[in-house]
């Protein structure tokens, strides 16, 4: 989302990475292209005003000019005081008596009722019992939508159809999920293409049947400015508790990110990152923060890795990987549980030091290549996969084939898994290959 912004501030910022000392023209200069950025990023006016004030209070101030190397001084001012922006980590407020009622707030078009199912699908993770509502009776097959992400999640739905009123609705969930032991509840709420009066009134309807403990606004981050108006017109009419960020995944350009939060004093609880209904991330404002400035995100990147791997199948590959042993269909499971971490971009962005490397080689072309390995060993027998010698060149036309590939490419993959167990089982035999003395 924020790949434009954050390429054009490692440009303001390299422009005075060479130079020893700053003076106040080369501040100026720099937070003019600072100021730029945030502006074609869609961050609000007032916003980056004032971001930016306080950057040039504190860059033109005595802690840059006693540092060793005043640019990396500045980059830490902007990443600070973007955090300061981005506000606190909130977390969703769990803590009143079962049933926690969670109300989902937006426009039409926004992603509401996909992102229940996705806090729906994270809640029962932590540990929760989560109830969905269908409580959006005007927009076409929007119940039925609900209907089926609940069966695709196995987490039941509660519907009345379109004859009921949408708070009767709420109010009834919330009377099922006291008698069941449901902890939350969550509401997917009417929206409109546009704010209007008759929405606001049913949504103070529903707020005041059934309490929430949280009302959560769901706002489509490529929206842009609007995105940031839209919030405020929900917070003074509803009064929202928090943010949930969706498409974060697309060519947004990032300002309503760092726009929304401050103009409604709400925290961003999460960001949708993908179509995937476990595509649902905390929001972590430091992380975002050194993104954005292009130093990656490790923490989250391991976090992924950590959901994604089965640790039972981590500890027979190391084993297998120790022996030399391993064969094709170990490599399968591998590469599958990469691809379930996420697009090979994404990991490669929240890499210190790769996130330039990553907007140089296209997705598609990693995606695909990682697909056409897929489809490869996929076509191979089990015995094939096993035992890679057996494959002569009958059995690589009818791979490649099956594959839909060509046989150049059964042998390429077939000469690189050769050459990676021969390096295995250099490093198993590191005293006898003289590889362990070079650590001595």
């Amino acid at each position: 989302m924020f790949e434009t912004l954050s390429q054009r501030l490692q440009e303001a910022f390299r422009q005075i990475s060479g130079r020893g000392k700053l003076s106040e023209q080369d501040v100026d200069a720099a937070l003019r292209e600072v100021r730029l950025a945030l502006l074609e990023a869609d961050v609000n006016f007032a916003v980056a005003k004032e971001l930016l004030a306080r950057v040039k209070q504190r860059a033109i101030g005595a802690e840059v000019a006693r540092s060793l190397t005043p640019a990396q001084q500045i980059i830490k001012i902007v990443h600070q005081e973007l955090i300061a922006t981005l506000g606190e980590p909130a977390k969703l407020d769990l803590s009143g008596p079962a049933p926690n009622i969670i109300m989902l707030v937006g426009l039409q078009g926004s992603g509401k009722t996909t992102t229940a199912a996705k806090l729906a699908v994270a809640l029962r993770r932590s540990g929760q019992r989560p109830l969905l509502v269908a409580a959006d009776t005007y927009r076409p097959a929007a119940v039925r939508q609900l209907e089926v992400l609940g069966e695709q999640t196995d987490i039941p739905v509660h519907s009345e159809g379109v004859a009921v009123a949408p708070p009767e609705i709420c109010r009834h969930a919330v009377e099922r999920a006291k008698k069941s032991a449901y902890t939350a509840v969550i509401l997917d709420t009417a929206g409109r293409l546009h704010v209007d009066e008759e929405m606001m009134a049913e949504l103070q309807a529903i707020k005041a049947a059934v309490k929430p403990s949280e009302i959560l606004l769901v706002a489509d981050a490529m929206t842009g400015q609007d995105a940031v108006r839209v919030a405020a017109d929900f917070d003074q009419q509803v009064g929202i508790t928090g943010l949930i960020l969706t498409k974060v995944d697309g060519d947004a350009r990032g300002g309503a990110a760092i726009s929304m939060r401050a103009v409604t004093g709400v925290p961003i609880k999460f960001l949708a990152v993908g179509e995937k209904l476990d595509a649902l991330e905390p929001f972590y404002p430091d992380r975002l923060a050194s993104r954005i400035l292009g130093m990656g995100d490790m923490l989250t990147l391991v976090e992924k890795a950590e959901a994604a791997v089965d640790k039972e199948e981590a500890r027979v590959l190391e084993k297998k990987l120790r022996s030399a042993t391993f064969d094709l269909d170990d490599f399968l499971k591998q590469l599958r549980q990469v691809r379930k971490i996420g697009p090979i971009g994404q990991l490669m962005e929240m890499i210190p030091g790769f996130s330039q490397i990553s907007r140089d080689v296209p997705e598609d072309v990693t995606e695909k290549q990682m697909k056409r390995v897929e489809a490869i060993i996929s076509s191979m027998t089990h015995e094939e996969r096993r035992h890679p010698e057996v494959i002569n060149a009958s059995r690589k036309r009818r791979i490649a084939r099956g594959s839909g590939t060509s046989v150049q490419d059964v042998n390429l993959l077939l000469s690189q898994f050769r050459q990676m167990r021969r390096m295995m089982k250099g490093l198993a035999s590191g005293k006898k290959s003289g590889l362990l003395d070079m650590f001595r």
